[in-house]
């Protein structure tokens, strides 16, 4: 029995996250450069979206490239960029088609403009379309939303919008990029690394952690439907009780 025929469809996550990691080490187990990796993750990321939205599932966040990564080699980030245009340019019909909206997160005014335009033009051509959200986070760090959105709450208290007094939690949100959205109830995380790597800190406060050793080129549609069986295992209580759960689900 595959993974996908053990799926619950009554309980499925609204919102799953994923942290493409491990496409340098796999191009490098292979003798080839970490670019070659990055290309083959391409791959992966067209089954794990296409698997989603086949699912069912309403929004799939990816950590594509961090502010973080702006730090590598610079002929590493030049082929990550020219990646991403051809990327966004060769897979926007295909999204359109599959009714696929496609958006973004992130710190986008940094990246080269080539890319901008790319990608302003997949936002707008999509825009329309209801099957599934497909995000991509670009240029993005939790710390830097949580900052931009610390700013934007100080000039609104300045300006006599909001009462700092009175802010909660869900206000907050309300400022974040990812505003939009539900939070994720599922992280995903390959190549065996454990740690978030300053991703939607804020939004994954009760999300259920899925790590794996498998490399994110060789992550396909089976890795992703035993990544959700596995989640459908977890007693999610929200900080009450096993007790609780079961005499209130609510």
């Amino acid at each position: 029995m595959s993974f996908k025929e053990k799926i619950d469809f009554q309980r499925l996550p609204k919102h799953i996250a994923v942290i493409m990691d491990g496409n340098g080490r796999w191009a490098q187990q292979k003798g080839q450069h970490r670019v070659f990796g990055h290309q083959k993750g391409v791959d992966s990321v067209r089954q794990i979206s296409e698997a989603a939205a086949e699912l069912g599932i309403q929004y799939l966040t990816l950590y594509a490239f961090s502010t973080e990564n702006w730090n590598r080699p610079k002929e590493e980030v030049d082929a990550l960029m020219e990646l991403l245009v051809h990327t966004i340019h060769a897979e926007t019909e295909t999204l359109h088609k599959n009714n696929i909206r496609l958006h973004t997160i992130g710190n986008t005014d940094s990246l080269p403009e080539s890319c901008r335009r790319e990608l302003n033009d997949a936002v707008e051509r999509t825009s329309r379309n209801t099957r599934m959200t497909l995000v991509l986070a670009l240029s993005y760090s939790s710390r830097w939303e949580i900052m931009e959105a610390t700013k934007r709450i100080a000039q609104d208290s300045v300006a006599g919008k909001i009462d700092l007094n009175t802010l909660s939690a869900d206000q907050f949100s309300t400022y974040l990029t990812t505003a939009a959205y539900p939070d994720p109830e599922l992280l995903i995380r390959t190549s065996g690394e454990h740690r978030v790597s300053n991703y939607l800190l804020w939004q994954i406060a009760y999300a259920e952690f899925y790590f794996t050793e498998t490399l994110w080129p060789d992550f396909g549609r089976e890795a992703f439907y035993e990544a959700i069986v596995d989640y459908q295992s977890r007693e999610r209580r929200f900080g009450k009780t096993s007790a609780q759960i079961v005499t209130d689900p609510a």
